[in-house]
């Protein structure tokens, strides 16, 4: 609807239907055929048409009056956006850790690539902290702390970690209703976590769980496997394993019970300005994981 009332405008603004066909570069009978699809949809006449002119009804000026300025500030926009994209080209460099970049983050590269196709990305990934000054690039996101005091650091987000199990696996060996009942179970760990350190999300109660693994991976996508093959319970990034709680395929649990929250930072070269590339990189970022939470209530 949005794009026949823009339609409607400009049939206005041209002084018909032939006028609006000829600036839009559209068929006539398709400009005809949208305004009527959009007379039925609002459920009145927007304009009186005669075969010399097309005159305003009062309904008609009522949306234009409402929709003419809206219409031209997003024109306006969608103009400033293609001139910035036509401007932005060239290399842009930028490190990311690998399982992130797999799962959660793989819509918003596909969707970056796709929208500033002039910006040639050249994306490094590795789960280890490479010299962000050493491999010259220009940007890196990572997550957790961040100490180096050589670099700028801008917070993207917050990652919760959670419990979560498959379906077969709770049939078989029960559902845990408390920390302490862990220890009766198998349970799949990674090396990066070892202890595991629990905070009620109603009052804030701590529970350190110190493990016996049942089997241990220095990979979470391995993790996540064996979890989801009803190998025991394991403690993951939300943002690992939210399709699979989407799907059925794991359950969460411990509800109430969360993992420590790891933050995940944007940094660069302190003492050096972003460029025009990174920093449309950083927005886009910044628009997808405000768009994607990657946190549980508390």
């Amino acid at each position: 609807m949005l794009d026949d009332l823009q339609l409607f405008i400009h049939i206005v603004q041209q002084g018909g239907l032939s006028g609006a066909a000829g600036y839009l570069n559209l068929p006539p009978a398709t400009v005809t055929r949208r305004l009527q699809k959009l007379e039925q949809q609002l459920g009145c006449k927007l304009l009186h048409r005669s075969a010399r002119q097309c005159v305003l009804s009062q309904e008609g000026e009522i949306y234009y009056q409402a929709y003419a300025d809206l219409v031209e500030q997003f024109e306006q926009t969608q103009r400033q956006l293609s001139e910035a994209q036509q401007h932005l080209h060239g290399k842009l460099k930028v490190l990311a850790p690998i399982n992130i970049s797999h799962g959660y983050l793989r819509p918003m590269w596909l969707g970056f690539c796709r929208d500033y196709p002039q910006i040639q990305l050249e994306l490094v990934l590795a789960n280890h902290r490479e010299d962000l000054i050493k491999s010259k690039a220009d940007l890196a996101i990572r997550v957790g702390p961040q100490p180096d005091s050589m670099l700028y650091q801008q917070k993207l987000g917050t990652i919760d970690k959670l419990l979560t199990a498959a379906p077969s696996y709770l049939e078989s060996h029960g559902v845990p209703t408390h920390p302490s009942q862990l220890k009766e179970h198998k349970l799949i760990g990674t090396t990066m976590w070892t202890k595991w350190q629990l905070t009620h999300k109603e009052n804030a109660q701590m529970q350190e769980v110190f493990p016996r693994f049942q089997s241990i991976f220095n990979d979470t996508e391995m993790t996540k496997h064996q979890t989801c093959d009803g190998q025991g319970i394991s403690l993951l990034p939300l943002t690992e394993v939210q399709k699979e709680l989407e799907q059925g395929k794991l359950i969460q649990v411990l509800p109430q019970w969360l993992g420590e929250r790891r933050d995940v930072y944007l940094v660069w070269p302190s003492g050096q300005l972003l460029n025009e590339k990174a920093k449309c990189l950083r927005d886009y970022l910044r628009d997808f994981v405000r768009r994607h939470p990657t946190t549980i209530d508390r």
